[in-house]
């Protein structure tokens, strides 16, 4: 069985009927038969698609990059304007929401705090309730399942476009459940209206519903990437490759300094659950290294139900910290519009994880650290899960 998306459901209610419609979308808003959310809505009888919203990356996601913003524009094809929610603005302004009846977000998250996505769905609830326009989420499958949850708490301070709200780096929701708890429970106060996805239960992973993965963002390849990515991003916040300029991202992670078969039978032999760490040699055509041979390793997860993405995450990094202290070296500011603040502690949410890895605090007694504030969240999480 096939699961259907929300955008599917939402369409055949006929709800949107005699609507003009301002859609948040990119090239993953697409049906199981790979029709995408823009071309449905502007065929629909008796809808209006007034406006076009794009995330960072831009509405047809070719921009490769981080921190590369994008211009507004407008879609020759169906004559509407599309406007760019990662440019000099990252929430629609009153003029975007001007003669629309309804926004429709309809993004594919990935399962991570650290996912600008969500938060320019947060920004789009937060300009509908100051303007007084409904939101409609399309809700869609978390990718990497909706069981698990890990990974260290955002704290006060540590807020960026990265990580607005307090939730753990491995949240297990939906981007419609996200859209509850931030409108409800972080006050964001929005005429919200979900439109569940169907046929989709928590243990599943995007392998198994049925839909075709398209790319999220560019550095998002497959569902591989998706799996490892709620810890490996944290290298983001290092000068080590996190394998951007690679086929695959956030899989192969490594260094100019390292010696790849020494480091992966040193991680090989943490037995972290989930897990094996193959030797790598790669060179990174774009980004950090670029064209420089950098030795590494390349995470394989061959069990996906135990594999814990943010412990094995913190445990590369701290082997490669412990490697060469002298040779490792943490990214400087500035990092997604934060010109102060350490790119490490916003990717972690606080200064603590850097701190404990400079200390020599063993990754497992790390991700015991984080243990209760996980818990709490649960608890609060429980009160906005659809499934």
């Amino acid at each position: 069985m096939v699961t259907l998306v929300g955008l599917t459901r939402l369409l055949a209610s006929h709800d949107l009927a005699g609507q003009r419609v301002g859609l948040v979308c990119n090239p993953a808003s697409v049906d199981a038969h790979l029709d995408h959310a823009a071309d449905l809505v502007f065929a629909t009888p008796g809808v209006t698609l007034g406006a076009i919203f794009g995330p960072q990356h831009g509405f047809r996601s070719d921009l490769q990059d981080n921190m590369i913003e994008s211009a507004h524009t407008s879609d020759a094809r169906r004559l509407v304007p599309i406007y760019s929610l990662y440019s000099d603005t990252r929430e629609p302004t009153p003029e975007m929401l001007k003669n629309l009846d309804v926004l429709v977000v309809d993004l594919q998250d990935i399962g991570a705090r650290i996912y600008t996505f969500v938060y320019t769905m947060a920004n789009c609830l937060r300009a509908a309730a100051r303007h007084g326009v409904p939101v409609v989420v399309c809700d869609r499958p978390n990718p990497i399942g909706g069981l698990a949850v890990e990974g260290p708490m955002l704290e006060p301070g540590f807020e960026s476009f990265v990580g607005l709200f307090p939730i753990p780096m491995r949240h297990g929701m939906t981007i419609g459940e996200l859209a509850r708890l931030f409108n409800e429970e972080f006050g964001i106060g929005a005429d919200l209206t979900v439109v569940a996805a169907q046929g989709w239960s928590r243990s599943m992973y995007h392998d198994e519903t049925g839909l075709p993965w398209v790319m999220p963002s560019p550095n998002m390849p497959t569902l591989d990437t998706a799996v490892v990515y709620p810890g490996a991003v944290l290298f983001e916040g290092t000068q080590l490759s996190e394998g951007r300029g690679t086929t695959r991202p956030f899989e192969l992670v490594g260094a100019p300094w390292i010696d790849a078969e020494r480091f992966a039978a040193g991680m090989n032999a943490m037995d972290l659950p989930g897990a094996r760490f193959r030797p790598a040699v790669f060179e990174p055509t774009f980004q950090k290294h670029a064209r420089n041979t950098c030795g590494g390793c390349q995470t394989h997860v061959v069990d996906k139900d135990r594999f814990r993405p943010v412990l094995t995450g913190v445990a590369l990094l701290t082997a490669f910290y412990r490697s060469d202290p002298g040779r490792f070296a943490w990214r400087q500011p500035p990092y997604e519009y934060e010109p102060d603040k350490m790119p490490i502690d916003i990717l972690a949410g606080s200064s603590r994880l850097r701190q404990q890895i400079e200390s020599g605090v063993d990754p497992r007694e790390i991700a015991a650290s984080w243990e209760s504030d996980v818990a709490a969240f649960s608890r609060i999480r429980a009160n906005y899960l659809l499934y």
